[in-house]
């Protein structure tokens, strides 16, 4: 019988202005999941996790790290794992997070999976 090796962790870094301030993306992909980091500056302040259910049509969900009256995380971790099927752990490090900055925010993250969807 053959053995099948993990996927190796790979790591995708890229930057976009949007709404006049400068947005990093970080991601690490591995094996059936994902880890992706936005921001505007080195700062982890709130991680969460989401993966889809077989018992649910929303992706379950938490909070690792951070503020529990900020969902800015957690819900786009689920919507990242709704889209990809896979676990996804998101970090969204955006000071005074604007509906239109976020918006723009997930678009650019769907621009970028269409164009490397090895990277996530």
């Amino acid at each position: 019988m053959m053995e099948l090796s993990p996927r190796a962790i790979t790591v995708h870094n890229f930057s976009e202005r949007i709404c006049e301030q400068l947005v990093h993306f970080h991601v690490m992909g591995m094996e059936d999941c994902f880890f992706l980091w936005v921001g505007n500056s080195p700062v982890l302040a709130n991680l969460s996790v989401a993966m889809c259910s077989r018992f649910d049509s929303v992706p379950l969900s938490t909070l690792v790290l951070g503020d529990t009256s900020d969902m800015t995380s957690t819900s786009f971790a689920q919507r990242l794992a709704k889209k990809t099927k896979k676990q996804v752990f998101a970090s969204v490090n955006i000071p005074n997070n604007e509906s239109q900055l976020m918006l723009l925010i997930e678009k650019r993250i769907r621009q970028e999976m269409d164009t490397f969807p090895e990277k996530f």
